[in-house]
């Protein structure tokens, strides 16, 4: 890639912007592929519950390397099932990370039990399971580690804990659909693992979820769940002439559909050469931007595959809301992930956090900016991040700014 001259006045200041157009920090891609597939199911007799379902079930069960996938309308429907499947309830507690979005520590609370926080280590920005062992007690059932940005979590020191203390590992891999950890697959490690969907992921349904598991009972459980807790589905009653079914459980209905799937799956044998476009501009990132005045860039263990779902940047908390307003006004729209968990109101008026409770999480989201990430990106796109960092931070990271 090479670099164009830029004036160095910033667009905040009346400079011209290294974009003329915005830059998402992540993005959907479609081919025509895709939209005939659902095209084709459009037109089909299932429109949700079909044939479908099950194939797209089956083709990311075996991409992970697990034995089942059920899906659901979302990775947080999908949290949710997978909260219910471990058998979560009132008086019980589950331990995750406050560095997430919302939806890990909400699927807990949906099923009445109590969601717990373990502070973060300060490299890979995953839950730290010294911090882990500490928030342990007799009522813990379950332990929800987050893939944060796809860097998976410490899972052998977390199943270890976990076999210690009889509990259930409910991965959110939302991030990290294609990471590997150890040389295994993310998805077939743990006791239920979740992806997401969502456009911004590695590939898309629209929304939607998956857990995979290696458990017949778990997945057992997680069907019922995703349909009212019936026992059955009308696919099945359908071609055995059956009208009956009785409902077991409280269940709730998130199916995906049909033509959700069908997308998917379009989607699925492109996810290899996705991964790999996301790589190629994070190595580019890595290379181009070391040594930047200000900032810090994420972590990568050498055990792992990095499946870069989002590529976020630490600078210096006093300037990041000052560079994040000169990066957007450069043309990128830059984003931050995540506001921790329990400063939102929601969870300091239940709970009575206020803040310096998870110093770690606290401090790494103070300095947090997620650069534009996503396998649609060109050259040009990520050129043009590259300079945008340089020309930013050569103002807000030189001395003279920061002694302001």
């Amino acid at each position: 890639m090479s670099e164009s001259p830029q004036d160095p006045t910033l667009a905040i200041h009346g400079g011209r912007p290294v974009r003329d157009t915005l830059l998402p920090y992540g993005r959907h891609l479609f081919t025509d592929a895709d939209i005939a597939a659902v095209a084709e199911v459009l037109r089909s007799d299932w429109i949700t519950t079909g044939p479908k379902v099950a194939e797209f079930e089956e083709g990311v069960a075996a991409a992970v390397g697990a034995r089942h996938a059920v899906s659901f309308t979302s990775g947080t429907a999908a949290l949710h099932g997978a909260v219910f499947a471990a058998g979560l309830g009132p008086g019980d507690e589950a331990v995750t990370a406050p560095l997430t979005f919302c939806a890990t520590a909400n699927a807990v609370l949906y099923q009445g039990a109590t969601p717990v926080f373990a502070d973060i280590r300060a490299d890979t920005l995953t839950i730290d399971p010294s911090e882990v062992k500490r928030r342990i007690t007799p009522r813990t059932k379950a332990l929800l580690p987050v893939d944060f940005a796809g860097h998976p979590a410490d899972l052998d020191e977390l199943m270890a804990v976990a076999d210690q203390h009889g509990l259930v590992i409910i991965e959110d891999a939302a991030h990290a659909l294609g990471a590997r950890y150890r040389g295994r697959p993310v998805g077939s490690i743990s006791h239920m693992s979740i992806f997401s969907f969502h456009p911004v992921k590695h590939l898309t349904t629209g929304e939607g979820g998956i857990v995979t598991t290696d458990s017949a009972d778990l997945a057992g459980r997680l069907r019922i769940f995703r349909s009212h807790g019936i026992a059955s589905d009308a696919r099945t009653r359908q071609a055995q002439g059956q009208w009956y079914y009785e409902m077991t459980a409280l269940g709730f209905n998130y199916r995906l559909t049909d033509f959700a799937c069908a997308l998917g799956l379009s989607q699925l044998p492109r996810l290899g050469a996705n991964l790999a476009r996301r790589r190629e501009i994070a190595g580019e990132y890595e290379a181009r931007l070391s040594g930047t005045p200000a900032v810090t860039l994420p972590a990568a263990s050498a055990w792992i595959e990095h499946a870069w779902h989002l590529y976020p940047v630490r600078v210096d908390a006093a300037i990041r809301a000052d560079v994040f307003r000169a990066l957007q006004a450069e043309g990128l729209r830059v984003n931050v992930h995540y506001i921790p968990v329990h400063l939102h109101p929601y969870y300091r008026d239940r709970f009575g956090y206020r803040g310096g409770d998870f110093p770690v999480a606290e401090g790494a989201y103070a300095g947090l900016i997620s650069l534009p990430m996503f396998h649609g990106m060109t050259d040009h796109d990520a050129d043009d991040v590259v300079t945008a960092v340089r020309k930013v931070m050569a103002y807000f990271g030189s001395g003279a700014y920061a002694s302001r």
